[in-house]
Protein backbone atom coordinates (compact mmCIF):
# COMPACT_ATOMS: atom_id res chain seq x y z
CA UNK A 1 0.00 0.00 0.00
CA UNK A 2 1.14 3.38 -0.90
CA UNK A 3 -0.67 5.64 1.32
CA UNK A 4 0.68 5.85 5.65
CA UNK A 5 -0.93 5.27 8.19
CA UNK A 6 -2.63 8.09 10.58
CA UNK A 7 0.69 6.79 12.71
CA UNK A 8 3.17 7.14 10.29
CA UNK A 9 2.23 10.79 9.06
CA UNK A 10 4.44 13.92 11.63
CA UNK A 11 3.42 17.20 11.77
CA UNK A 12 6.45 19.37 9.87
CA UNK A 13 6.73 16.00 7.25
CA UNK A 14 7.11 17.01 3.75
CA UNK A 15 6.71 15.57 0.90
CA UNK A 16 8.20 16.13 -2.46
CA UNK A 17 6.49 13.76 -5.01
CA UNK A 18 8.39 12.50 -7.84
CA UNK A 19 5.65 12.28 -10.21
CA UNK A 20 5.45 15.83 -11.97
CA UNK A 21 3.03 16.86 -15.27
CA UNK A 22 3.52 18.80 -18.02
CA UNK A 23 -0.19 20.66 -18.47
CA UNK A 24 -1.86 19.72 -22.39
CA UNK A 25 -4.14 22.03 -24.33
CA UNK A 26 -6.46 18.54 -23.86
CA UNK A 27 -6.52 18.96 -19.99
CA UNK A 28 -7.67 22.64 -19.60
CA UNK A 29 -9.66 21.81 -22.50
CA UNK A 30 -11.70 18.41 -21.34
CA UNK A 31 -11.34 19.64 -18.06
CA UNK A 32 -13.15 22.83 -18.47
CA UNK A 33 -15.94 21.74 -20.78
CA UNK A 34 -16.82 18.83 -19.17
CA UNK A 35 -17.21 21.05 -15.73
CA UNK A 36 -19.37 23.35 -17.67
CA UNK A 37 -17.25 26.18 -17.52
CA UNK A 38 -17.50 28.87 -20.79
CA UNK A 39 -15.02 31.25 -19.16
CA UNK A 40 -13.08 32.44 -22.17
CA UNK A 41 -10.02 33.21 -20.44
CA UNK A 42 -10.16 29.08 -20.75
CA UNK A 43 -11.15 28.41 -24.03
CA UNK A 44 -10.76 31.77 -26.43
CA UNK A 45 -7.68 31.72 -27.40
CA UNK A 46 -7.75 35.56 -29.30
CA UNK A 47 -9.80 36.72 -26.46
CA UNK A 48 -7.18 35.72 -23.89
CA UNK A 49 -4.15 37.28 -26.88
CA UNK A 50 -5.79 40.57 -26.29
CA UNK A 51 -6.12 40.15 -22.39
CA UNK A 52 -3.20 41.14 -19.92
CA UNK A 53 -1.90 37.39 -19.63
CA UNK A 54 -1.65 37.26 -23.37
CA UNK A 55 -2.84 33.64 -23.68
CA UNK A 56 -5.35 31.47 -22.45
CA UNK A 57 -5.06 30.75 -18.60
CA UNK A 58 -5.72 26.94 -17.26
CA UNK A 59 -8.73 25.59 -15.46
CA UNK A 60 -7.70 26.50 -12.06
CA UNK A 61 -9.72 23.67 -10.65
CA UNK A 62 -7.75 21.17 -13.01
CA UNK A 63 -5.04 22.45 -11.16
CA UNK A 64 -5.94 22.20 -7.53
CA UNK A 65 -6.78 18.71 -8.70
CA UNK A 66 -3.68 17.75 -10.19
CA UNK A 67 -2.06 19.37 -7.18
CA UNK A 68 -4.07 17.15 -4.52
CA UNK A 69 -4.19 13.99 -7.05
CA UNK A 70 -0.08 13.95 -7.38
CA UNK A 71 0.24 13.78 -3.68
CA UNK A 72 -1.93 10.97 -3.24
CA UNK A 73 0.22 8.27 -3.68
CA UNK A 74 2.48 9.03 -0.95
CA UNK A 75 0.21 10.44 1.25
CA UNK A 76 -3.28 8.69 1.57
CA UNK A 77 -3.61 5.54 -1.32
CA UNK A 78 -5.31 3.16 0.47
CA UNK A 79 -5.15 4.79 3.84
CA UNK A 80 -7.68 7.66 3.54
CA UNK A 81 -10.93 7.44 4.66
CA UNK A 82 -12.63 10.64 3.25
CA UNK A 83 -11.81 13.95 2.30
CA UNK A 84 -12.69 16.12 4.95
CA UNK A 85 -12.63 19.59 2.85
CA UNK A 86 -10.56 22.22 1.30
CA UNK A 87 -9.37 25.78 2.77
CA UNK A 88 -7.37 28.71 2.11
CA UNK A 89 -7.14 27.44 -1.58
CA UNK A 90 -4.32 30.01 -3.48
CA UNK A 91 -3.68 31.06 -7.38
CA UNK A 92 -0.97 33.32 -6.64
CA UNK A 93 0.27 32.89 -10.23
CA UNK A 94 -1.22 31.60 -13.91
CA UNK A 95 -0.86 28.28 -14.67
CA UNK A 96 -0.38 28.03 -18.96
CA UNK A 97 -0.19 24.90 -21.25
CA UNK A 98 2.60 23.94 -21.42
CA UNK A 99 3.85 24.58 -17.49
CA UNK A 100 5.36 21.35 -15.77
CA UNK A 101 3.68 21.33 -12.43
CA UNK A 102 5.70 19.42 -9.48
CA UNK A 103 4.06 19.44 -6.06
CA UNK A 104 5.13 19.77 -2.40
CA UNK A 105 2.93 18.17 0.53
CA UNK A 106 3.31 19.08 4.60
CA UNK A 107 1.58 17.76 7.29
CA UNK A 108 0.46 20.63 9.06
CA UNK A 109 -1.91 19.18 12.12
CA UNK A 110 -2.78 15.66 13.44
CA UNK A 111 -5.15 14.98 15.99
CA UNK A 112 -6.92 11.74 16.85
CA UNK A 113 -10.66 11.54 15.41
CA UNK A 114 -13.31 12.09 18.64
CA UNK A 115 -15.74 9.92 16.67
CA UNK A 116 -13.91 7.57 15.01
CA UNK A 117 -11.35 5.45 17.26
CA UNK A 118 -9.22 3.61 14.39
CA UNK A 119 -8.66 6.76 12.34
CA UNK A 120 -7.17 10.46 12.68
CA UNK A 121 -7.28 13.67 11.21
CA UNK A 122 -4.65 15.17 9.18
CA UNK A 123 -4.29 18.33 7.65
CA UNK A 124 -1.67 18.84 4.60
CA UNK A 125 -0.99 21.93 2.78
CA UNK A 126 -0.19 21.26 -1.15
CA UNK A 127 1.83 23.91 -3.20
CA UNK A 128 2.32 23.19 -6.65
CA UNK A 129 5.16 25.13 -8.31
CA UNK A 130 5.95 25.20 -11.98
CA UNK A 131 9.07 24.36 -14.32
CA UNK A 132 10.15 27.68 -13.17
CA UNK A 133 9.87 27.17 -9.22
CA UNK A 134 7.29 29.67 -9.20
CA UNK A 135 4.04 28.89 -6.58
CA UNK A 136 1.32 28.46 -8.58
CA UNK A 137 -1.19 27.14 -6.49
CA UNK A 138 -1.76 26.50 -2.84
CA UNK A 139 -4.14 24.66 -0.64
CA UNK A 140 -4.90 22.93 3.07
CA UNK A 141 -6.26 20.03 2.72
CA UNK A 142 -7.78 17.84 5.84
CA UNK A 143 -8.91 14.33 5.98
CA UNK A 144 -10.04 11.26 7.80
CA UNK A 145 -6.89 8.68 7.77
CA UNK A 146 -7.10 5.32 8.56
CA UNK A 147 -4.53 4.22 11.53
CA UNK A 148 -2.31 1.19 11.29
CA UNK A 149 -3.82 -1.94 12.09
CA UNK A 150 -3.50 -3.30 15.48
CA UNK A 151 -0.66 -6.19 16.08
Amino acid sequence: MAGLWFEQLEVGQVFRHDMRRTVTETDNLLFTTLTHNPAALHLDAEYMAKSDFGKIIVNSTFTLGLMVGISVGDTTLGTAVANLGWDEVRFPAPVYVGDTLRIETEVVDLRESKSRPTAGIVTFVHRAYNQDDVLVASCKRTGLQHKGPAD
